[in-house]
């Protein structure tokens, strides 16, 4: 009976269909194609922009991955054409729940919250090239494995590039340079660049037999291979940028200054709008291009503070950008946004997982070990109590190799020790491996080599860093019973003078010629952050020093609890 009525429904509804195609058919012949509605002449591109999330998934202190997913729906609302980009660094220096899986979780946020293209950072080549291979095409980790078995990792659903990352005497990409998405019958097309000093901020072993090629005359190469396949909408995804003056906001362009300012002079004028990162600054700039034509120029700051929102407004007969009426304004991800139910289950299902080996206490301290500045970690130019504690870890821990001091890189720091109790409840002023991993995430390795008085007097002095770097000035940590003084000039966003002077060991004046036994993370003996002073120890003369992570948990349970160290063993001159 059942089979009887189903198919009498199915009969009626195909006679219905019948009969108004019957009716309609007609009406449809006698149609004049010339009252048919003429497309808009401009196709309105929306274009949601943001950079250096570094996997803060969830809020602690900028809005977490929840609040960040619920935003970019909202200002996907009303707009038939969007596309959400990323410049660089969306993994890499990320928290203990994204970092200690390898930060799978942080690229199935992306998955979830709609992300289409994404140029490289430098910090997704901390892990090497092979990791970030896996990361865009999935596989379980060959170090970790499948952490769900049952599920193994996908990979990203999203686009990574690196058109200026070439295999070394080729011109093989390690990740496509360039995405085009059609939209509404025209083309958009995205180029994805990376800083060329990448090489001096990850370790060397794994980007071997790799090449950072220049970011301007890369990009301005492939704006004729884009305009060959029809694409004249161009944007630049650049992972560096520049830095606004004291008084800038972050919808502003006061003083703008650094990298980006020489750069957008010399982007070929095709490219329409250049979207920026790795400074960790918000800024909204119009600059002009070479050929005299307005070109926007944005930056998102960090962690899911910001989106960007472009309109970019497209003719569709010739299917280039409109300049003068190209929109940007960086939009506040507010604390207070809903918590989006998806982000939601993707955090819960990790921590479930991480709970057990986070909460494990490792040491005590006995007030909050902070980074510079405001908020903490703001100024990489000036000492800091976190900076000398962990040079402090590092030197105890290879005292075994013979250490007399070592030496650590602020950028290497990316969260303060608090002494107040977190969430889980472990109490006041104990030290969880979870906390510890934030401020350590990377995995370093420790270095202890030979040096003399004068090659450190050149690494402190590379202190200062050369012109048009993000950050003029990276102060390192020193370990305990070292001292100098330092004087130092800072002019429009660089360093243009160093003195150190007065460099003592343990109260003793260290000579030029004298040689010290110094301990720094892989990272610095490979020259990085622009200190190649430490690369000049050939490697045969290294010692390693085990894990800087496991370093500073020891020295937190050995020695601890651990008071602030203070930060007076480097006197500023005036």
């Amino acid at each position: 009976m059942a089979q009887g009525i189903q198919r009498s429904r199915r009969l009626a509804l195909l006679s219905a269909i019948v009969l108004s195609l019957t009716i309609a058919l007609p009406a449809l012949a006698n149609d004049d194609h010339h009252h048919k509605p003429k497309p808009n002449p401009v196709v309105n591109v929306q274009v949601l922009a943001f950079d250096d999330f570094h996997g803060y998934l969830e809020a602690n202190p900028a809005p977490g991955v929840e609040q960040l997913a619920t935003s970019l729906a909202m200002l996907r609302q009303g707009h038939k054409n969007t596309i959400t980009a990323a410049a660089g660094d969306l993994i890499g220096g990320t928290p203990f729940l994204s970092g200690v899986f390898q930060d799978e979780p942080t690229i199935e946020s992306m998955n979830a919250l709609g992300l289409d293209v994404s140029t490289v950072g430098n910090h997704e080549f901390d892990r090497g090239v092979t990791e970030l291979l896996r990361i865009q095409k999935g596989g379980c980790s060959p170090v970790t494995g499948c952490y769900f078995p049952d599920q193994p990792y996908a990979g990203a659903d999203f686009q990574y590039l690196a058109a200026n990352v070439v295999k070394q005497g080729t011109n093989k990409t390690v990740l496509p340079p360039y995405w085009i998405e059609k939209i509404d019958g025209v083309k958009v097309g995205f180029i994805g660049i990376v800083l060329k000093e990448t090489p001096s901020l990850v370790a060397q072993s794994g980007i071997k037999g790799w090449q950072f090629k220049d970011e301007v005359a890369t990009a301005n190469k492939l704006v004729p291979k884009l305009r060959h396949e029809g694409v004249e909408a161009i944007v630049l995804l650049l992972h560096q940028g520049g830095l606004q003056d004291s008084g800038g906001t972050y919808n502003g362009c006061s003083g703008i200054s650094g990298p980006i300012v020489d750069m957008q002079s010399k982007l070929d004028p095709e490219i329409d709008l250049i979207v920026t990162g790795h400074v960790h600054q918000a800024y909204n700039c119009v600059m002009t291009d070479p050929a005299g034509h307005p070109r926007h120029v944005t930056s998102a700051d960090s962690n899911g503070r910001y989106i960007t929102e472009i309109n970019l407004p497209i003719n569709r007969k010739t299917g280039d950008v409109v300049r003068s009426k190209v929109t940007t304004v960086n939009q506040i991800v507010a604390a207070t946004a809903p918590a989006d139910p998806v982000q939601t289950a993707i955090i819960a299902k990790w921590k479930a997982l991480s709970g057990t080996v986070g909460n494990r206490p490792v040491g005590m301290i006995t007030a909050t070990i902070a980074r510079a500045g405001t908020p903490p970690g703001a100024d990489r130019g000036s000492e800091s109590d976190l900076g000398n504690m962990i040079a402090d870890s590092q030197q105890w821990a290879t005292l075994g190799n013979g250490a007399q001091l070592a030496l650590m890189n602020p950028g290497g720091l990316r969260a303060d020790l608090t002494y107040p109790s977190s969430a889980s409840g472990e109490g006041d002023g104990v030290v969880t491996y979870a906390e510890s991993y934030n401020v350590q995430p990377y995995g370093n390795l420790l270095s202890t080599m030979p040096m003399t008085g004068a090659q450190i007097v050149r690494a402190l002095q590379q202190q200062c860093q050369p012109a048009g770097s993000g950050r003029p000035f990276l102060h390192l940590g020193v370990s305990a019973g070292v001292t100098y003084d330092l004087q130092k000039t800072i002019t429009a966003g660089n360093c243009t003078s160093v003195t150190i002077s007065n460099l003592k060991l343990n109260g003793v004046a260290v000579t030029d010629a004298g040689t010290y036994v110094v301990t720094v993370n892989n990272f610095l003996a490979d020259g990085g952050d622009n200190f190649p002073a430490f690369a000049e120890t050939p490697v045969a003369s290294r010692i390693g020093g085990g894990i800087d992570l496991d370093a500073t948990n020891a020295y937190l349970g050995t020695m601890g609890p651990i008071a602030p160290p203070g930060t007076s063993r480097v006197y500023e001159l005036p």
